[in-house]
């Protein structure tokens, strides 16, 4: 492994850990804390007023990784890091518009969704196209353990990456529920792109993934139960733009249906669940959507659902890592 990877996880960590000490009171003095939505668990509302936004942390901090430790590949000209920061980066800028606009009108609704969903279909198709105008990206979809590649048509794969990028983003987001959730469940997946990227000798890649690693852990000492801050949408939505854009900065999207197996349940219990609500006029499959809210009102504490949401994150990467052995051999 390259040293630069390991130095990358221990700068990220201490630059989003003293961002956070930072940080937190800024936010305070500004008053931006986070409105909770009525829907959701009653003893959710004594967090009403967490400071939110905190996602700042670990967005400086793999800002600062990258230059520091990716410069050199940046002066090769081995660009593919920055293009993946800069495209999570207009994520997290929608997240922090719509963070902002929550903040201003003291309640839980930010950007309506119809530009929110165009805004980060924009980003994505750009990033699509220059990632392949870059050699980044070929319209072959690697199959994980098949260790084969199956071509579609370039029209096709932007539909499809288009559709894999935003919903990956979102279904990020929808995870960020409870204290220190989504940041825990990322940092084993975050570490899996690192670890292949290295492998692969993609150290542009590699470095940066392995700064949000860092990044998280950092973040994690103030979001983690009881949580001090949130990390908002600027936040989540930033981070499900690492996620994806990771993948297919490395050219193989699918392994985010093993990696992101806690976001997809996530997502698709709230799909179930209002679709299931239509359809039946009003009874429900689970106690309350998305997933980890099912399982807190079953009476599972919130670390408890962090370590095996975390643990279950854990054990499907070492599977996807053995996906992807045949294609990055030693």
């Amino acid at each position: 492994m390259d040293m630069r990877i390991i130095l990358s996880v221990i700068l990220g960590f201490l630059v989003s850990a003293v961002a956070g000490k930072l940080l937190i009171p800024v936010l305070r003095a500004l008053k931006a804390g986070q409105s909770i939505k009525e829907i959701g668990p009653t003893w959710h509302m004594t967090k009403q007023g967490t400071p939110t936004m905190g996602g700042l942390m670990f967005i400086i901090a793999v800002a600062v990784v990258l230059a520091a430790v990716g410069w050199k590949d940046l002066a090769a000209g081995r660009l593919g890091g920055l293009y993946t920061y800069v495209f999570a980066l207009v994520f997290g800028a929608i997240g922090f518009l719509d963070d902002y606009m929550k903040v201003k009108k003291h309640e839980n609704t930010g950007l309506t969704a119809g530009p929110k969903f165009l805004l980060q279909l924009a980003a994505a198709i750009v990033f699509t196209i220059l990632l392949r105008n870059e050699g980044y990206l070929t319209p072959d979809l690697y199959i994980p353990f098949a260790n084969v590649t199956f071509q579609i048509p370039w029209v096709v794969y932007m539909v499809f990456a288009a559709f894999v990028m935003v919903g990956t983003v979102n279904a990020v987001n929808i995870t960020d529920g409870i204290d220190g959730l989504s940041s825990s469940v990322t940092v084993p997946v975050a570490l899996f792109f690192a670890l292949a990227a290295s492998r692969w000798g993609r150290d542009d890649i590699g470095v940066l993934a392995a700064a949000l690693v860092g990044g998280l852990l950092g973040f994690l000492i103030y979001n983690f139960h009881p949580a001090k801050v949130f990390m908002g949408d600027t936040g989540s939505l930033f981070m499900g733009g690492m996620v994806c854009g990771l993948a297919f900065a490395l050219d193989m999207p699918l392994i985010l249906i093993l990696v992101g197996i806690i976001y997809i349940a996530e997502t698709l219990s709230d799909i179930i669940q209002v679709a299931y609500f239509k359809a039946t006029h009003g009874k429900r499959i689970f106690r309350m959507a998305p997933l980890h809210h099912h399982f807190e009102m079953g009476g599972w504490s919130e670390v408890k659902l962090v370590v095996v949401f975390t643990s279950v994150t854990v054990l499907f990467c070492v599977l996807a890592w053995l996906g992807i052995l045949g294609r990055y051999p030693a």
